[in-house]
Order: C-alpha cells, then sequence, then structure tokens
C-alpha cells in the first residue's frame, strides 16, 4: 500500500504563506499537487515554488474581518471550492507583561487567536457546502503548553487556539475537521537572527533531543498529511512537531544522575516561527503584522 498523498485537484489556503514556516507548507501542498494560495499584507520577495509549480499570492489583511470574509467569497466564486486552511499567520515581539500596557498584549492575542477565528469561520461557510467537506489546521506552539516570560500574551493566545480548534471539531464535525500542529523551533531563512551563527544555530539544536531544529518542509509534510485522505479519522487532535520538547532545566540542574545525558541550554523565548523576525523571539514577527 502506498502511503503517497496525492491532494490533485484541491485547493489549499496558507495565510502568511509568503516565507518561513508559511512558505515551507505552501510548497508541501505543492508537491502534493494542490492549488495553493498564499495571503499576507505583502507579496513575497520570490514567487514561493515547487515541484514547477507556484503558489497564488492574494494580499489580506487578516485583522480586517470584512476583507477576511470577501477574501474567502473571492476563492469560492474563482474555484469553486476549498479544501484546506492553513492557519498559520502570527508572532509576537518580545515583551514583558509590565512593559507597554494592555492594549499592546491586547493586539498580540487578536493576531494569534481572534484572526485564526475569523479566517476560519469564512472558511467554513465555503467548505461546509461542498461535496467533500474540508481540513482546518492550526499552527499552534509549545509557547501555549508552558510558561512564556517575555511572550505571555502570544502563549495564552496559542493555548486558545488548541482549545478553540478542538471545539470547532466538535462543532463541524463531520463536514469539517480541525487539528492542531504545536511546533518547536524551526529552523527559517531568519535562524541567524534568533540563535547567531552557524555555530549558534547548531548549540540550541543541541537543546532539542533529536538534536536539530526543525526544517520547514516537515512541518510542511505534516500539514499535508493531516489534510488528506490518510488522516480522515483525525479531528480534535493536536499533533507535537517538536523533536522531542524540551529537557527539563532540573535535570541538567542537578549534581545527580547526569550519565548518558548530555547538557543542555534552557532557551526561553518563543521557539516557532509562524513567519517571524523579531530577534529575541524565535516564533515571533515584527510587531503584530500577521503576514510579511
Amino acid at each position: 500500500m502506498s502511503l503517497a498523498l496525492d491532494l490533485s485537484g484541491r485547493l489549499a489556503v496558507v495565510t502568511g504563506g509568503t516565507r518561513g514556516v508559511g512558505a515551507g507548507i505552501a510548497r508541501a501542498f505543492l508537491r502534493a499537487g494542490a492549488e495553493v494560495v498564499i495571503c499576507a499584507r505583502r507579496p513575497p520577495d520570490a514567487p514561493v515554488t515547487a515541484a514547477g509549480r507556484s503558489a497564488h499570492f492574494r494580499p489580506l489583511d487578516l485583522r480586517d474581518q470584512a476583507a477576511v470574509h470577501a477574501f474567502f467569497a473571492r476563492l469560492a466564486d474563482e474555484y469553486g471550492r476549498l479544501d484546506c486552511l492553513v492557519n498559520n499567520a502570527g508572532g509576537t515581539p518580545y515583551r514583558l507583561l509590565g512593559e507597554g500596557g494592555a492594549e499592546r498584549h491586547a493586539r498580540v492575542v487578536a493576531l494569534n487567536l481572534l484572526a485564526p477565528l475569523t479566517a476560519s469561520l469564512a472558511a467554513y461557510e465555503v467548505m461546509r457546502g461542498g461535496p467533500a467537506g474540508g481540513s482546518v489546521l492550526m499552527i499552534g506552539s509549545v509557547s501555549g503548553t508552558r510558561p512564556s516570560p517575555g511572550t505571555a500574551a502570544y502563549g495564552a493566545a496559542k493555548a486558545g487556539l488548541d482549545h478553540l480548534a478542538r471545539s470547532m471539531a466538535v462543532e463541524w464535525a463531520p463536514e469539517v475537521r480541525v487539528n492542531t500542529l504545536v511546533l518547536g523551533m524551526v529552523r527559517t531563512e531568519l535562524a541567524a537572527l534568533h540563535y547567531g551563527d552557524e555555530a549558534g544555530i547548531a548549540a540550541v539544536g543541541a537543546t532539542v533531543p533529536l538534536g536539530r531544529l526543525a526544517e520547514p518542509a516537515e512541518i510542511g509534510d505534516a500539514c499535508v498529511f493531516l489534510a488528506s485522505d490518510r488522516a480522515a479519522y483525525l479531528t480534535g487532535a493536536s499533533l507535537l512537531v517538536h523533536g522531542g520538547g524540551e529537557r527539563p532545566a532540573f535535570l541538567d540542574a542537578a549534581t545527580v544522575n547526569h550519565s548518558g545525558a548530555s547538557a543542555t541550554a534552557h532557551h526561553r523565548t518563543t521557539p516557532d516561527d509562524a513567519t517571524a523576525d523579531h530577534p529575541t523571539a524565535p516564533g515571533s514577527m515584527k510587531g503584530t503584522d500577521p503576514t510579511p
């Protein structure tokens, strides 16, 4: 039995798909044969391509609810279907809770929780009318599963996003499946801004049990699987894509039981890159701009 995933004839939308993890996801869908639309406030520096095909760029500010609903309505008119939405756009600058005031933190929550909610609701209106239903994928973060000092609002939003996905999965079944990918650290074209030179990137990668950062293509492959018929019974799930997670800091602080264990550094900034480029938060974007 072949495990090849063929999404030919299907349409996937990837928010923030112009660079980083989002571009990796878009390329994976292209390789699987899908038509891919990427949306962002600004176009990519170069076309997002794979397997001799290109993703179609559409400008969109995900914080504009009316524009989001109009965007998906146009897609329905143009393509006649929508099979998968990947809510990838999001991020945060590094900001302690006592800095900047509640309004700034609220914008982070709006970007990382309310914007995916808006896009999902608009996409659902298209998907539920189709013969094959659809799939919504949330790009979450390990920041939503543990304390995230300096990115607390972001972590809270990502925790909420995972819960939102589980509730959507119950409400929208069986027509639309909804799942979350919980990402750890990913090596993108902006990795040097977060981790320094190759030695720094290798040192950070060594803190992960698998010994390296994820590649955007690997995140994309996981998305393609969850969007495919091979995952037809998966909904309301949270797939950890973090290379084994973070080694507990107390294991290295202890003065016993170190045999066979490598010392690791405790990395305290946001560990996913959902179209990001803040030097102190590996998973953040500039300010609260949801799409590059």
